[in-house]
Parts: C-alpha cells; sequence; structure tokens
C-alpha cells in the first residue's frame, strides 16, 4: 500500500509503549498493532486525532505517501500492458 504509517517511529520518539498508547488512545493493542503495522484498510478521523493529542504531532507525522516502486508490489494485482 503505498501509504506508510509511521507510529513506532513517534513512540520512539516520546519514549512510550504500544500498550501504553492504546490505553492512552482508548483503543485495543491489536488494532493499534494492525493500523501501526501497516495493515489496516482505513483509520477513523478521531482515532487518527486521539493519536495526533496523545503523541503531540500531526496527522503527517504519522502516515507519509511513498510511490508504488517503494512501497513494494501489491499482491493479488496484476500487470495490465493496455492503459486507457
Amino acid at each position: 500500500m503505498p501509504i506508510a504509517v509511521d507510529i513506532d517511529v513517534m513512540l520512539a520518539k516520546r519514549k512510550m509503549s504500544v500498550g501504553e498508547l492504546a490505553e492512552r488512545v482508548g483503543i485495543t493493542p491489536a488494532n493499534l498493532a494492525v493500523l501501526k503495522n501497516g495493515r489496516a484498510k482505513a483509520v477513523r478521523f478521531s482515532t487518527l486525532a486521539a493519536l495526533c493529542e496523545v503523541l503531540e504531532c500531526q496527522p503527517g507525522d504519522l502516515l507519509r505517501w511513498e510511490t508504488q516502486e517503494a512501497a513494494g508490489p501489491v499482491s493479488g494485482s496484476t500487470a495490465d500492458s493496455t492503459m486507457a
């Protein structure tokens, strides 16, 4: 996926554990891990706002766009040689 999640970077900067962040944000550690590892399909703005409040950062500190080449191949996709 071309959106990279940098929650682990902010956790390290704030010297905070995943468990502490999950508790302070009000989500389960498992759901935070899904988001942190880039496996989430979506994130609610209320969750993003809570993450930013707790970590004292901006949304752009947590999420960034990568080119498809940098992100790696998308699983299950096929190359189509005909483009419209």
